[in-house]
């Protein structure tokens, strides 16, 4: 496809012949729906596709494209139907999907979508760009990331429908309403004014009149508890404009706004750590350990959440070393509200086990077991998951015994949080192998253990490992709860066992046994599946006694019409 280029006069008489078809209400018919044909024209350009001269023109009150067929070069004739080109269209369609894929592609905040954008090298236009953002619609983050990158590109400024289409996909947004809904109004005000950036003074009017609009409970609260504020109350709606673009990683453009507004605004430490979690979004820690320090020079504490999240960013980032630095920080100056816990040793203890550092791993454990940084349930887990995913399983076993050496012998749930791990890795071996350690290290095992145990060897097929597992618990005198009753019906169900599988429900149901509803759910599907009237009735009695009558009637007799249904084939 070649660009060509028509007379004046021919593309004159042929936008007479257009607006005297408006006048007459013709209608033009594009991509299977009518619109109405607007009589304010732009000409983007004219091309010849298959030697066929096509004139493209956009309608600036309908996104339509009109494409017009000339019959040559010297006389240009407008016909009486205006034909639109598959061939442009799908044209234009290829390349949204470019930039499209490019968007999705590349949304992780960590990724730079905005030079993968750019190394398209395609031209924007009005059609085009709303085109993405109506596909963007529900994505509001990306939406407006794209929307802020192509008001950056050469040749191309927003037109008032781009504006008014990326204020209603923020608008519209379930999500952080509060947020978006300042970035509409500076959108607005760009649209209306026909600005491409909102001077400091009318951004501190707008953010005063927001404050005013939205965040006037604050004031209130303020006067009912007789409260002195001493922050400029535009401070909060300035906060939350910041984080709104931090959010969409638009950290550049947020830290900008920022430095604009220093003078103006007076910043809070809540100021300072939107923009740092920002740039640790984005995953470039040392811009914001800049802020950090900036932060720390006017006097503001960061707690220990931010220094995790900076540390967290930096092992992300494979800087190890600023990692371990920024602890030794922590340990050495920092304050009871920014002392290491148990959660920042276990991001760095990660880290190392990742790279392979795993002597350096063991001294980190040993300086967290001494400094009395135990870790939680939550931490633990996370830190052998992290282990046996990286195939560290003996570095897990290692952790468990300098635990112990160190006098702090793993208890019940720590076990089971390794054996969970152990489990939903399908690693049967190493699971039956931690199994005996509790057993050796004088560990009673719980019903949790048991559990996890029965459900794993049904998931791996292994039956027999099952019913070992289900007799092991009457031979240690572990009581069965519900959920191992309901593990080893299911597993029965699905491993072809209908027999043993209703043997042991109807013990259940004679014992008066509360199943959870999801789970009756199932076994009623379970014994539809198989015709097995008389179940369906004494479970769906047994159901009424915990559950809604009427929906328990309902279900067990659509399940009886089911049945018959089935029969009947």
């Amino acid at each position: 496809m070649r660009r060509i280029v028509f007379d004046n006069n021919a593309l004159s008489r042929s936008l007479d012949m257009l607006k005297n078809l408006v006048s007459s209400k013709s209608i033009i018919r594009q991509h299977h729906f009518l619109a109405p044909v607007s009589a304010q024209f732009k000409i983007i350009s004219v091309y010849e596709y298959s030697g066929i001269p096509v004139l493209r023109i956009w309608s600036l009150n309908h996104s339509i494209i009109i494409v017009r067929r000339f019959c040559s070069v010297g006389s240009v004739e407008l016909e009486n139907t205006l034909v639109v080109s598959d061939a442009i269209t799908n044209e234009k369609n290829v390349v949204a999907d470019k930039l499209f894929k490019v968007v999705t592609d590349y949304s992780n905040p960590a990724h730079k979508m905005e030079n993968a954008l750019d190394n398209l090298e395609i031209e924007l236009t009005t059609p085009l760009v709303m085109e993405v953002l109506q596909r963007l619609r529900f994505e509001e983050k990306l939406a407006f990331r794209f929307f802020t990158w192509a008001g950056h590109q050469e040749n191309y400024t927003h037109e008032t429908c781009a504006y008014n289409s990326i204020i209603d996909i923020l608008s519209s947004t379930s999500y952080k309403v509060k947020q978006f809904r300042i970035v509409c109004d500076l959108l607005d005000y760009m649209k209306r004014n026909k600005k491409s950036t909102v001077p400091v003074d009318v951004l501190l009017v707008v953010l005063r009149k927001y404050t005013e609009k939205h965040l006037s409970h604050l004031q209130k609260f303020a006067k009912k508890k007789k409260i002195r504020v001493k922050t400029q109350p535009e401070i909060f709606a300035f906060n939350l404009l910041l984080d709104a673009l931090c959010k969409c990683s638009l950290v550049e453009e947020a830290e900008s706004m920022f430095r604009r507004m220093q003078g103006k605004v007076k910043p809070i430490a809540e100021t300072y750590n939107i923009l740092f979690f920002g740039w640790c979004r984005v995953r470039d820690p040392k811009r914001g350990m800049i802020l950090l320090e900036e932060m720390i020079k006017l006097g503001f504490t960061p707690d220990n959440f931010t220094y995790n999240t900076a540390i967290d960013t930096f092992c992300k980032s494979g800087l190890i070393t600023e990692a371990g630095e920024l602890l030794e920080f922590m340990k050495t100056q920092g304050s009871a509200i920014s002392s290491p816990t148990a959660k920042t040793y276990a991001i760095m203890i990660m880290a190392l086990v990742q790279n392979d550092l795993m002597e350096q791993c063991f001294e980190l454990l040993g300086d967290m077991i001494i400094t009395g940084c135990l870790p939680d349930v939550s931490t633990y887990k996370e830190l052998i998951e992290g282990m046996c995913s990286n195939g560290k399983i003996e570095a897990a076993y290692r952790v468990l015994e300098e635990m112990g050496n160190k006098g702090y012998p793993p208890d019940v749930v720590t076990y089971n949080c390794f054996l969970k791990v152990l489990c939903d890795n399908r690693e049967s071996d190493e699971a039956l192998r931690l199994y005996q350690k509790m057993i050796e290290v004088g560990c009673v095992p719980s019903v949790q253990t048991y559990n996890m145990l029965i459900e794993m060897f049904y998931t791996i097929g292994d039956i027999e490992g099952a019913f070992e597992a289900w007799h092991e618990m009457d031979k240690r005198g572990c009581e069965r709860n519900t959920d191992t009753c309901c593990v080893m019906i299911e597993g029965l169900f699905n491993s072809n066992n209908a027999k043993d599988a209703c043997s042991l429900l109807e013990q259940v149901i004679s014992k008066g046994v509360k199943l959870p509803y999801r789970k009756f759910d199932s076994f009623l599907m379970q014994l539809s599946s198989i015709g097995d009237l008389q179940s369906i009735h004494r479970l769906s009695d047994h159901m009424r006694r915990f559950y809604n009558p009427a929906m328990a009637r309902r279900y067990a007799l659509s399940q009886k019409r089911n049945s018959k249904s089935l029969r009947g084939k």
